[in-house]
């Protein structure tokens, strides 16, 4: 059963880390301490291990540069990659980011997360689609909307108990949705967290959730942001506006 959340939540900023500026942030992921980051952009696609504390990468590996790496997700010591417009997806083994195969899929690639089971992937529209992650087929889809409007753009997403977070592209907004009708049951007000430096570059929003489950923390960071934060979700009536960087 998914975790009630308030209808409008805001946030606090808990701690501040340093992120790579050149990443171009499609996809965030946190295994036991580690984060895997999909960088985005042609010619200058990867997959990468960055140590959280420092921002700095501990390894990497590079996409062929007609490749605009999209969103990431781990299950099964195994990494997930999708690609926007090129109807391919990589498969990396976690430990070596050494990579295992590819796969096909027929929509654009945008955000990626998992169930523990399936893989759900958004394509920029309002439709989230289960993939069997051994046949890469669609199992299922949901059309996502709030009080009976569509809701588009869905595209970095985070699986959070038995919930979809999904940024929403170009905005300040995520959205938490209900994986079993596409209900959003909850908007994120993220006004003030993009860093100052970002401001002006009309693509650089937001653009990466991180959740650690053990650990029930969460991570945010955005797309060429110089900062990754640690956030705690308040009811909105509380929010306080992020620290101008």
């Amino acid at each position: 059963v998914p975790e009630p959340l308030e209808q409008n939540l805001g946030y606090e900023i808990l701690a501040t880390y340093p992120h790579d500026p050149t990443c171009y942030t499609q996809g965030l992921v946190i295994d036991e301490g580690i984060f895997y980051e999909s960088c985005g952009l042609y010619s200058q696609s990867s997959i990468r291990k960055v140590d959280p504390v420092s921002g700095v990468a501990q390894s990497e590996t590079d996409l062929g540069a007609n490749y605009f790496a999209e969103g990431l997700v781990l299950l099964d010591d195994k990494l997930y990659q999708l690609t926007w417009k090129e109807n391919t997806g990589f498969v990396y083994d976690a430990s070596t980011l050494e990579l295992l195969r590819t796969f096909n899929y027929q929509t654009e690639g945008w955000g990626l997360t998992t169930d523990g089971s399936a893989l759900i992937l958004s394509d920029g529209t309002n439709t989230l689609y289960w993939l069997d992650p051994g046949t890469m087929q669609v199992v299922r889809q949901v059309n996502v909307s709030y009080q009976g409007q569509s809701v588009e753009y869905l595209n970095e997403l985070e699986y959070i108990n038995g919930l979809i977070f999904a940024n929403i592209y170009m905005t300040d907004s995520i959205v938490a949705i209900n994986p079993e009708d596409g209900g959003v049951i909850s908007l994120i007000d993220l006004t003030g967290l993009r860093p100052e430096q970002n401001q002006s570059m009309q693509g650089e929003v937001l653009n990466g959730i991180a959740y650690d489950a053990i650990n029930d923390k969460l991570y945010l960071t955005g797309k060429n942001w110089p900062s990754l934060y640690e956030i705690r979700l308040v009811p909105q009536r509380l929010s306080t506006p992020a620290t101008p960087q």
